[in-house]
């Protein structure tokens, strides 16, 4: 097993609904948002972590394998791939752990290390620029509440942080080639980032939060992009 070659995948995320991934900030203050978004420690920009969009593109391909029912909602491991059977299901599952890994304590040394890593995505510079020309703000805060369904009134107020529609975000992933014909996991890479567009990133997307659409720089990767079918 040797290392052939290191693709560049890069490109834009614009958010068509806002986002939401929260900062885990366990402080409440007194008037204050009860969810934050995650921003980076030195500018306070909001960004979306590179281990948000692994984490969700892996499950939605899970998901779609079917695995779930054998791992009783944990990830898809090694042990998984001894319990797989026909239908699709091992081949799926080596893709899954070639492309995403597995835990430091399974071992397979025919799977190899993982294959792909997702960066953090910044706001793209041109388009904070703009905001900052046009007096935009970077986020904003979502009032939302539970209504009594017999009385008809509003009750639990909260008070949500989320980065606006319309925002755009810097997208880099890169993909490791260990063998000639490992070509079909960049086809799998790009179903699972359909999914994900199909899908929600972050927070409360049965509320409509996270819908994102991708924009790729290489015409060849948009392309194969706006082909894949990953339902089909």
């Amino acid at each position: 097993m040797r290392l052939e070659a290191i693709k560049e995948i890069k490109g834009k995320i614009i958010l068509k609904s806002g986002l939401h991934i929260g900062a885990g900030d366990m402080e409440m203050k007194i008037g204050g948002i009860d969810n934050p978004v995650i921003k980076h420690p030195h500018t306070q920009e909001p960004y979306i972590p590179g281990s948000s969009l692994k984490g969700k593109v892996r499950s939605l391909l899970e998901m779609r394998s079917g695995l779930m029912a054998k791992t009783d909602g944990e990830p898809v491991s090694v042990k998984t791939l001894k319990a797989c059977n026909g239908n699709g299901e091992k081949e799926a599952c080596v893709k899954i752990l070639k492309l995403f890994g597995s835990s430091g304590a399974e071992t397979d040394p025919s799977l190899g290390p993982t294959r792909v890593s997702f960066a953090d995505c910044p706001l793209d510079d041109k388009w904070k620029d703009k905001a900052r020309e046009d007096h935009l703000s970077f986020t904003e805060v979502k009032s939302e509440n539970s209504i009594n369904r017999i009385k008809g009134t509003a009750e639990n107020p909260r008070f949500s942080e989320r980065v606006p529609s319309g925002a755009e975000f810097e997208f880099t992933v890169t993909l490791k080639q260990l063998n000639q014909n490992e070509g079909d996991l960049e086809d799998f890479l790009m179903e699972g980032l359909k999914l994900l567009q199909m899908d929600a990133l972050g927070g409360s997307g049965s509320r409509g939060y996270g819908r994102i659409e991708f924009e790729f720089d290489d015409p060849k990767v948009q392309d194969a992009f706006e082909k894949a079918t990953p339902l089909v």
